[in-house]
C-alpha cells in the first residue's frame, strides 16, 4: 500500500465538521477521493453520511469495500468452508458474521449478498466495490 502525503484541506473541510465521520475515516476518505484510492470501510455510519457530501460519491465510486463484499470475494476464490473455518473467531463479535456464517447456514454467499444489496441501495448514491462485476 502506498503512502499517502497529507490531503488536501478541501477534501479534509468537507468531513471535519461531521459527526458521523471520525478524524480517522475522514482522513481516509479524503485520500480516497483526492488519490483515487481504494477505501476499506467498516464504519457504516460513516458512510451513511458520506453519501451527502458533495463531490465524495462520484470521487470514491466503485472504490469503497465493506466487508460483506470481501466476505463475498473470499468465499468465491477460496470456498464458504474455509472462510468460515477463518471467520470464527468473528462470530462472537460481528453479528452479520454470526448469521452469515453459523453452523446452521449452508450458504454464507446468500446472506452476504442479502447484505450487501441492501447496503448498495441504502448507501446510494454512493458506488460500493463490486465482488462480483457484472452479475446481479
Amino acid at each position: 500500500m502506498p503512502v499517502v502525503d497529507q490531503v488536501d484541506d478541501v477534501w479534509l473541510d468537507k468531513l471535519t465538521q461531521v459527526q458521523s465521520i471520525d478524524i480517522g475515516e475522514a482522513q481516509l476518505f479524503a485520500a480516497g477521493a483526492e488519490n483515487g484510492l481504494i477505501v476499506m470501510t467498516r464504519d457504516k455510519r460513516a458512510l451513511r453520511a458520506l453519501k451527502n457530501i458533495s463531490g465524495f460519491p462520484e470521487s470514491l465510486a466503485g472504490r469503497i469495500v465493506v466487508m460483506e463484499a470481501i466476505l463475498i470475494a473470499l468465499c468465491d476464490e477460496f470456498g464458504s468452508d474455509d472462510v468460515r473455518q477463518c471467520v470464527r473467531d468473528l462470530i462472537a463479535l460481528d453479528k452479520m458474521v454470526q448469521i452469515c456464517f453459523s453452523s446452521s447456514v449452508s450458504d454464507p454467499v446468500e446472506g452476504l449478498m442479502s447484505y450487501y444489496a441492501s447496503l448498495k441501495v441504502e448507501l446510494n448514491p454512493l458506488v460500493l466495490w463490486d465482488p462480483r462485476p457484472g452479475q446481479s
